[in-house]
């Protein structure tokens, strides 16, 4: 499911590392919403196209931001790792 959403482009991938972490390296057309200002850019993140594709570095964090932003009825998911989403998104049709 998730695979599909990224290689179709059907959502937005939104990265929840630091900006340190996203500026070394990230998924091509991302977002970089740190976990630290997710409750803080919810409306920004309410106005996202839908689903949502959280990423991080082994997806901890992005597991973090999608358990919150579920509970205020995003729709979204975790992605895990930001390589495993890379991978899906190079091979967008």
């Amino acid at each position: 499911m998730i695979e599909n959403i990224i290689k179709n482009n059907e959502g937005t991938i939104v990265d929840v590392r630091t900006v340190g972490e996203f500026m070394g390296g990230n998924v091509a057309g991302s977002l970089n919403i740190p976990l630290n200002e997710v409750q803080a850019r919810l409306e920004e993140i309410k106005a996202l196209k839908m689903p949502l594709v959280l990423c991080c570095a082994s997806g901890g964090r992005s597991g973090q931001a999608t358990a919150f932003l579920k509970a205020q009825g995003v729709d979204c998911y975790n992605g895990g790792s930001w390589l495993d989403v890379n991978y899906y998104a190079a091979q967008a049709v």
